[in-house]
């Protein structure tokens, strides 16, 4: 538990991470947006996220955050698959484009009117749901995320639909199954508990590692939506009790 006397030293070395974290963050993007229109999918999905390794890595420098994986093996070799990983924190959203690579995630639309980070984030060819259209935003993933599966790349989706505080479960929508059973790939549940140590919208890290647990690919082929929706969320729920983030 942090003590009041060491909340000082936390905000200093959360400082200094921003203080890296948003200069190279800007610099690196106005590069990307020159250089990433001029590469195919794949080698532009590799170098723009060559700076999640700085984050990643910027991160246990300043603020001692480390990370632990087990389960690597899980994710499929070869061929397409849809990832539903719970969402606590921001640092899921970093670290996860360096696990599953090369790979499309569905977030939310304001994210890509961000300037030169969002404009960035574009090229990843993400799909960019319109939250306050639930239907239409459903029939979107479906049909986006379909066409992203074909063309070989993995889809990661959060399916509480926002962060969720740590403790919390929330709602698991059961798009990424639908899409999953639908497009005939595997769904591979992963969990973590990256909430414990970078708080959802926390300026202050605290030191610690987080767990990240691949579960193993669940196949949809013959199954029902219902059936590989319990099966990844139950695995995911569980996985999360063990990491702690779970009541």
């Amino acid at each position: 538990m942090t003590t009041p006397k060491a909340r000082p030293l936390l905000f200093l070395r959360s400082l200094l991470y921003y203080a890296g974290f948003y200069p190279v963050t800007m610099v690196y993007a106005f590069i990307c947006l020159l250089i990433g229109p001029l590469l195919p999918f794949r080698p532009r999905f590799a170098f723009l996220t060559l700076i999640n390794y700085f984050y990643i890595a910027w991160l246990r420098i300043c603020c001692g955050v480390k990370v632990e994986v087990r389960g690597r093996e899980h994710l499929p070799k070869e061929g397409s698959y849809v990832v539903i990983a719970n969402h606590q924190s921001e640092w899921e959203t970093l670290y996860f484009q360096l696990l599953i690579r090369p790979q499309a995630v569905v977030l939310k639309r304001e994210l890509l009117r961000i300037p030169l980070f969002g404009w960035a984030l574009a090229l990843l060819k993400p799909i960019a749901l319109d939250r306050s259209k639930r239907r239409g935003a459903l029939k979107q993933l479906l049909e986006q995320g379909k066409a992203r599966l074909e063309e070989g790349v993995p889809l990661l989706i959060f399916p509480q639909g926002t962060r969720v505080p740590v403790g919390k479960l929330g709602k698991l929508n059961k798009g990424g199954a639908m899409l999953a059973v639908s497009s005939e790939v595997p769904i591979v549940p992963v969990a973590h508990n990256a909430g414990l140590f970078w708080p959802g919208k926390s300026f202050i890290k605290y030191p610690g590692t987080v767990e990240v647990a691949v579960g193993p690919a669940i196949e949809t082929r013959g199954k029902s939506v219902d059936e590989v929706h319990d099966a990844s969320t139950e695995w995911l729920e569980q996985a999360m009790r063990r990491q702690g983030s779970l009541d």
